[in-house]
């Protein structure tokens, strides 16, 4: 019988999804400071990209009271990306954000969004329900209280959906610190001493 709790993401069968990383939610951010939350979900951008994941962004009312993306992000993106600015609440209640991970043909999802409770949890419950195995990276999304982040992942983890961080997800893709896209991948997670090891053993083994 198949356990999805089993079966590993790779670069073969995931997706991000990235919801709402938006300047004016990020002002109300309290579980986790701006500037880490900013670093983690720009990490986890470029780590997707540098292991070929489909990477789908979303935005609520960009042009009205919450604003654009955040600079960081945009920055990580691809200049030719479409970020998907929609009205819904629930990001998977949208067909272009819906349609855009169906045209993946990718299972399984990673998300994260800000708020973690509406934005990541909402469409992370309803992919599932939908037959997709949704991971969610706690610390590529924020929230606005303590409270919220409890329920929030209660909320998750009654679901069914696979909680985790951002970090660990990316590492899980890349499988193999052989991987030609390593190195970018431990430095897009800002983990240079990952490098710096691999750089001595590598300097060890020619000895």
């Amino acid at each position: 019988m198949r356990n999805r709790f089993h079966e590993p993401l790779t670069a073969d069968n995931a997706a991000l999804l990235l919801v709402d990383h938006q300047i004016g939610l990020f002002t109300g951010v309290r579980d986790l400071g701006v500037s880490e939350l900013k670093h983690n979900v720009t990490g986890l951008a470029r780590a997707a990209l540098h292991l070929d994941l489909p990477v789908v962004v979303t935005t609520t009312a960009a042009d009205g009271m919450w604003g654009p993306l955040i600079p960081e992000l945009r920055a990580a993106l691809p200049e030719d990306l479409r970020v998907i600015d929609r009205s819904t609440v629930n990001a998977w209640h949208d067909d272009r954000v819906r349609n855009a991970i169906e045209a993946t043909g990718r299972k399984k999802i990673i998300i994260a969004g800000v708020s973690l409770e509406v934005c990541a949890a909402l469409p992370a419950i309803a992919a599932t329900a939908d037959g997709y195995d949704a991971h969610v990276a706690v610390d590529a999304s924020g929230t606005f209280s303590p409270t919220k982040r409890e329920t929030g992942l209660l909320r998750l983890q009654q679901a069914g959906v696979v909680v985790s961080d951002y970090a660990s997800l990316a590492v899980e893709i890349l499988a193999d610190n052989a991987h030609p896209a390593a190195r970018e991948v431990y430095a897009d997670l800002d983990m240079p001493f990952a490098t710096l090891v691999g750089q001595l053993a590598a300097a060890y083994g020619r000895r």
